[in-house]
């Protein structure tokens, strides 16, 4: 690109540091093998393009240049430190041997280098919050104050996690590099469950004042993305297709007044449909490899209630079926309350309570307020209002956001006019 003047160079600079700058870290990282050293180096690589680019035109490949920059700014950095004095042959001569000219950075290298950091910052060794909070700030590039905003933490609190993640990598070596094949499905898991776990605080917030947060659901939804395009696994697949499908539906979910609407009162017609066509055929993609998990499955539960024109068309015989089948791998008692809550659908809500009492009698759920709503639910269909009553109290007092508290209040009015 031609010179240009310094306002319309920024603006570029810019749009290249929101679409490349988390890749270009990702590189330096690997490089350095430190997380604030690439940092710092970075931010002088982006000066240091503000003032050359606007002088000799950005170049071609502006990532590749940027890293070959900041390894120059890094071996400026090295020198000038005393405290590294007694390292410096050695860090010098690591990196004056590996400094790529930008011709050679290929989007393949891109790539395996966000990969490597993506493993990273998802090693079991750390713990899930720490993972969760490292990938959102390293990875996804949200500063402190917004991962903090978005898991109703504080600044300091998330800060730390960060800090202590990055001692943790640190101290204990952990390798900034994709894990053998061998050890690839567990490690992938861990990865899987911190993009899920992000994705269900923005799109169910588990405590405050709102039911969602988008921004935050659509991050895991861009994370889930950018791994499936890195590692095209069929759980990967999964995930995202799971991901798409539950988002497609945000807008119906919520009153204009930001009250809780259930998915057999949702107004179909705001549901998404290029969100649940990609959903679905993701999900079509990921059965037919033969290799899915659970992610898959609940995407196939997903797929089902998204092509259903209403609740009472739904199949809930399929959905029954499917969850028969996620049980088989995983014995998860949350899977247990919704296959029961597909069962009262299909058999009525008199075969429903039977297996919900079976589970708050198992004591596994007993302080999980959506088992005590589902329960009150049952109740009130059958025109049990006073067990319906304890119920719907029980699962208020256990009920920590907002909008679901909102509603359990207006059930329990509702029952209250009618009795």
């Amino acid at each position: 690109m031609e010179p240009g003047n310094v306002a319309s160079v920024r603006k570029s600079i810019e749009e290249i540091y929101r679409s490349d700058g988390r890749r270009v870290f990702a590189s330096l990282v690997r490089i350095l093998g430190d997380f604030e050293f690439a940092e710092e180096v970075l931010q002088d690589a982006f000066a240091a393009a503000l003032e050359q680019w606007a002088r000799d035109g950005i170049p071609a490949n502006p990532g590749a240049w940027l890293i070959a920059t900041g390894k120059f700014k890094a071996i400026d950095a090295i020198r000038r430190r005393n405290r590294f004095q007694k390292a410096i042959p050695d860090l010098l001569a690591g990196l004056e041997s590996d400094v790529t000219l930008p011709v050679e950075w290929s989007e393949q290298t891109f790539k395996d280098d966000q990969l490597r950091l993506i493993f990273t910052c998802c090693h079991p060794a750390l713990a899930p919050n720490t993972q969760v909070a490292l990938t959102l700030r390293e990875i996804c590039g949200l500063t402190t104050e917004e991962i903090a905003a978005a898991f109703l933490a504080s600044p300091a609190t998330i800060a730390q996690r960060i800090v202590r993640g990055k001692a943790k990598i640190r101290d204990a070596g952990i390798p900034y590099q994709v894990p053998a094949r061998a050890d690839l499905p567990e490690r992938l898991d861990s990865v899987l469950s911190v993009i899920y776990l992000v994705f269900n605080e923005g799109y169910s917030a588990s405590s405050g004042l709102s039911l969602t947060r988008a921004d935050l659901s659509q991050e895991a939804i861009r994370l889930g993305r950018h791994v499936l395009e890195l590692l095209p696994d069929p759980e990967v697949m999964g995930l995202l297709a799971l991901m798409l499908l539950h988002e497609s539906r945000r807008e119906a979910r919520t009153s204009t007044d930001g009250d809780l609407i259930l998915l057999e009162d949702q107004d179909r017609s705001l549901w998404l449909q290029p969100l649940i066509t990609e959903g679905v055929r993701l999900v079509e993609q990921a059965l037919a490899s033969r290799s899915f998990g659970t992610y898959t499955l609940q995407a196939a539960i997903s797929a089902v209630h998204a092509q259903a024109p209403s609740a009472a068309a739904t199949d809930w015989a399929q959905i029954v079926a499917l969850y028969d089948v996620l049980l088989q791998a995983t014995a998860s008692p949350v899977v247990e309350l919704n296959r029961a809550v597909a069962v009262a659908m299909r058999d009525g809500p008199a075969v429903g309570i039977t297996l919900v009492d079976d589970l708050i009698q198992r004591g596994e759920l007993v302080n999980y307020h959506l088992i005590h709503a589902a329960r009150a639910d049952f109740c009130r269909r059958l025109g049990r209002q006073e067990e319906a009553r304890k119920s719907y109290e029980l699962a208020l007092s256990l009920a920590r956001q907002e909008p679901e508290r909102r509603f359990l209040t207006r059930r329990l009015n509702e029952l209250a006019s009618s009795g």
